[in-house]
């Protein structure tokens, strides 16, 4: 599923579909990207502490932007999930005392 969507925004950045949402999200720039990552993470949070029929649908939203503001700053998700790896064999106390 990741990989798909991954490939996906991949190819809309490359692609020359305006009216994509997300080649209009991308083209905006990082800046914008994060911004609009920041707003989806609040609406989870008040999703969670609030209206918890609506969780799903937010969390989806922000893995969305999420994986859109990793492709405009050229950051691999599969660096990411190296790094997931990496931790697995650390506590999370042991992993952030080593930062």
């Amino acid at each position: 599923m990741f990989e798909d969507l991954i490939k996906t925004i991949n190819q809309r950045r490359k692609s020359k579909i305006e009216t994509s949402y997300t080649k209009q999200l991308i083209s905006s720039g990082l800046e914008k990207c994060v911004d609009k990552l920041q707003e989806e993470f609040d609406e989870l949070k008040e999703a969670l502490k609030n209206d918890k029929t609506n969780v799903a649908h937010e969390t989806a939203d922000v893995i969305y932007h999420l994986l859109v503001s990793l492709e405009v700053a050229n950051v691999k998700f599969d660096d990411v999930l190296v790094e997931l790896e990496k931790r697995k064999k650390l506590s999370g106390i042991e992993e952030k005392n080593s930062r």
